[in-house]
């Protein structure tokens, strides 16, 4: 039996889809080869879902109940009531949402503006020495008291809260991405670039940015968590987010007085906050171990 040259061609294209398609990784594959990934980010999915939908269906987390203050938790209240006798559930849930919103905006804000800096500084060798002294004596002032000493001047806003943790943020970006150039603008293709004569702007937007996006993406995720536990910590002591607006930290440090008494105002959005950062880590480690070759090779 004979076969033409068309049936041949179909025969060895619908082979190679079907091993296409066995290669393709299902989701018990995803969980083995990156378990971290995985299971951090369902725990981070979940959490974005509960702080985007969990409002809707829980009640005031401002209103206030004076016959219902310090009740332990029980089936009307799930988390019980604080000392105003408002719903721990509800104020927890909000407080999700802040710590979300600042740990995404200050890790988008200082791989900005970490990421140009640091391209700048790493390849225009003028600017280097000036540019990383600056990084260098950001870095040695300690971030929290920066971020109570620009909350304490301009006020205690969610902007400002933002800021006041990035600035910290922003020298450890510009590190690690210069030092990202600093090895790639000897390459010899960065060098053939630039024999061509291709302007700056394009040489770093095309031949050197992309090698700074694996450590970059990496680098935001510890910077998301970092953020959330700053957060938590300028709330505990006072300097954060306005105590009329639900926060993790604002709700532990309303708590820490009646913590013998009603530990559940503390230990409830404790164990919201740590879970949420283990999971940023989670999700950052098994993106460490996927983006570097080093270790994505010995898988």
């Amino acid at each position: 039996m004979t076969t033409t040259p068309e049936a041949e061609d179909f025969a060895e294209l619908s082979a190679d889809a079907v091993l296409s398609r066995r290669e393709e990784p299902g989701i018990l594959a995803l969980m083995w080869r990156h378990p971290s990934i995985f299971w951090g980010g369902l725990m981070l999915v979940a959490m974005v879902a509960i702080a985007i939908f969990g409002p809707y269906f829980t009640a005031d987390p401002t209103f206030i109940h004076p016959i219902l203050r310090l009740k332990p938790p029980g089936g009307q209240m799930w988390f019980g009531t604080d000392f105003l006798g408002r719903d721990v559930l509800a104020r927890v849930i909000y407080g999700a949402r802040v710590s979300l919103v600042v740990g995404l905006a200050v890790a988008v804000c200082a791989v900005a503006i970490g990421l140009v800096t640091g391209l700048v500084a790493g390849y225009v060798r003028a600017l280097d020495a000036v540019v990383m002294r600056v990084m260098d004596g950001l870095m040695a002032i300690p971030g929290i008291l920066l971020a109570i000493a620009l909350i304490s001047l301009s006020g205690a806003t969610l902007a400002t809260v933002v800021i006041a943790i990035t600035i910290p943020e922003v020298p450890r970006v510009v590190r690690l991405v210069r030092a990202v150039v600093l090895t790639v603008r000897e390459e010899p293709y960065v060098e053939a670039a630039i024999a061509a004569g291709t302007r700056l702007p394009q040489l770093l937007i095309r031949h050197i940015l992309p090698n700074t996006i694996a450590p970059l993406i990496v680098q935001a995720t510890y910077i998301c968590g970092a953020a959330m536990l700053t957060e938590a910590i300028l709330g505990f002591l006072g300097a954060g987010i306005p105590p009329e607006i639900p926060s993790w930290g604002n709700i532990m440090s309303e708590g820490r007085t009646y913590f013998q008494l009603c530990p559940w105002i503390i230990f409830c959005p404790g164990v919201a906050l740590g879970l949420t950062v283990l999971a940023v880590n989670f999700v950052g480690d098994g993106l460490r171990d996927t983006l570097d070759p080093r270790i994505a090779r010995k898988m």
